[in-house]
């Protein structure tokens, strides 16, 4: 408790008060994420799962880009409430459906396309707004007690809604993922955030431009461009097998509800672990280099483990494990992600490259689906997962990558302004008050 009570010293009572709405959003989510894909399983099946995934991931691709400008225009913490405020909406749309007993897929998917055009605003900001809350040599132990934050929403998230499921049924718990997003909304108002400009008359000339900029540099920089286009690859199989595969391996092995929710909470405890010390014990041993290729790659295998499980207990570790690994590849590279870009541009190019996986993340259902038709859960599962973490190992090929996972804070910080200034110059030509540093 003295180590966390040291760290949390270190980011400031500002952050701490962001990583309490950001571990109830996360909480919510989850409860949302085992109840709603349960009740589309039970009355749909595969195919209508796989539709819902396959909408809802696309109209997040869309959002994503088009409304990223607004993270570096206004004020995080209230683009923040509102989206959660919106996810609300959503969530009261999904728990009077179901209260009813009217499984209508046009209107949940309605919801879930409501719930994407939230999570586009709010993602971009809350994983950026660090950077106005903290000082840049906290950075790295503000990101690590958000993953942990967020790590604790997932673990604990499960574990609610498989208690939920258990003792109610599926439209009380989807609305406590209701109302646990309300609270999440009035925690998000404590948040404070730094002025921005030009909070007034944004025009659409103006987001056009923002919009242009944030996608230009991303593609501009090889490396952040090549980073984006390997976990754009991986992520069309990691992600069904993740998400979309698990209620359909669970319901194919005739297991309930709860399972379902285990297997969530034990991928959630993975990522804690990862967060709370095993990333960072693992990286006096390891370099970071080392340590982002192989947790792609033992990702992946765990996955493939998870597909080939046919003893409902072998699921629970399979799944720690690729929790775990997935908490060490991302803890081992967003700070220095973050930190490389310019201040000025961190909510758009944050948002880019969330749009490639969203955009993966609608590929990845529909061949999922398609394999489904031809092929048993259980092997589509483990190749999903093996040629996940084939592809995982293609970012040791991106040039530079090694070298700049070898860098410092210090040194990486700015360092796509630095080395490729070009990218942000022509773009930020007619915006004064752009700023290229690094917080």
């Amino acid at each position: 408790m003295l180590a966390l009570a040291e760290r949390l010293q270190q980011v400031g009572r500002p952050f701490s008060k962001l990583l309490l709405s950001d571990t109830l959003t996360v909480l919510a989510l989850m409860v949302g994420q085992v109840a709603l894909p349960w009740w589309i399983v039970q009355q749909g099946g595969a195919a209508d799962l796989a539709q819902y995934a396959i909408v809802t991931g696309l109209s997040a691709c869309i959002a994503m880009p088009l409304l990223s400008p607004l993270g570096d225009r206004y004020p995080k913490n209230r683009l923040i409430m509102a989206g959660l405020l919106v996810m609300s909406l959503a969530a009261v749309l999904t728990t009077l459906l179901s209260a009813y007993g009217h499984y209508q897929l046009m209107l949940i998917m309605l919801a879930g396309v409501m719930q994407m055009i939230a999570l586009a605003i709010i993602t971009p900001a809350i994983n950026s707004i660090s950077t106005e809350l903290v000082a840049a040599e906290h950075l790295s132990t503000a990101m690590g007690l958000q993953k942990s934050a967020q790590s604790l929403g997932r673990l604990l998230g499960p574990a609610l809604a498989g208690i939920s499921l258990a003792i109610t049924s599926i439209p009380w718990t989807l609305a406590l993922h209701g109302v646990l997003l309300l609270v999440a909304a009035q925690q998000a108002m404590r948040i404070p955030a730094l002025a921005v400009e030009a909070q007034h008359g944004y025009s659409l000339l103006r987001w056009r431009i923002d919009l242009w900029a944030g996608l230009r540099a991303s593609w501009q920089i090889p490396l952040e461009r090549y980073w984006t286009l390997t976990n754009f690859a991986s992520w069309i199989f990691l992600g069904p097998a993740i998400g979309m595969l698990v209620p359909i391996k669970v319901h194919a092995m005739g297991l309930s509800g709860t399972w379902l929710a285990s297997c969530e909470a034990a991928l959630s405890a993975g990522m804690l672990l990862g967060a709370f010390g095993a990333t960072d014990r693992l990286a006096s041993h390891f370099s970071r280099f080392h340590l982002r290729v192989g947790a792609g790659v033992s990702q992946g295998l765990a996955l493939a483990l998870a597909g080939l499980a046919q003893e409902a207990w072998l699921l629970l570790p399979a799944f720690f494990l690729c929790g775990l690994a997935n908490s060490v590849l991302i803890l081992s590279g967003m700070t220095h992600r973050m930190l490389a870009r310019p201040q000025a541009f961190r909510g758009r190019m944050s948002a880019v490259a969330i749009m490639s996986g969203q955009i993966a993340g609608s590929i990845g259902p529909a061949l999922a689906g398609l394999a489904l038709t031809h092929y048993a859960v259980s092997m589509v599962y483990m190749s999903f997962g093996l040629i996940g973490a084939a592809i995982a190992t293609s970012l040791a090929l991106v040039p530079g990558f090694k070298h700049f996972m070898a860098l410092g804070h210090d040194e990486v910080s700015d360092w796509y302004g630095r080395h490729h200034p070009a990218a942000f110059t022509s773009a930020t030509l007619g915006n004064p008050t752009a700023d290229s540093r690094s917080a």
